[in-house]
């Protein structure tokens, strides 16, 4: 497979890869240039909990998850 680098210098992963791979929109990769020419590409892990209260906001039951109040540590 090949891609291209952008006007915007953006390279594109075929679909094919990123369907086999699950890669979804907005996930961070780290570039590493290995020499001239050579390049890695590593995907970034995500945080155990990352997306978890978007998750919980678009809850179909709603006032699923409610904030709570809690006192400011200001007052201690």
């Amino acid at each position: 497979m090949t891609t291209s680098v952008s006007s915007k210098g953006q390279i594109v992963l075929p679909a094919e890869i990123r369907r086999q791979d699950g890669i979804k929109a907005g996930q961070e990769f780290k570039i590493e240039r290995l020499e001239a020419g050579d390049y890695r590409l590593v995907r970034q892990k995500q945080r155990p909990n990352e997306g978890l209260v978007d998750l919980l906001l678009a809850c179909p039951v709603k006032g699923f998850f409610v904030p709570i109040e809690s006192e400011s540590t200001d007052t201690l």
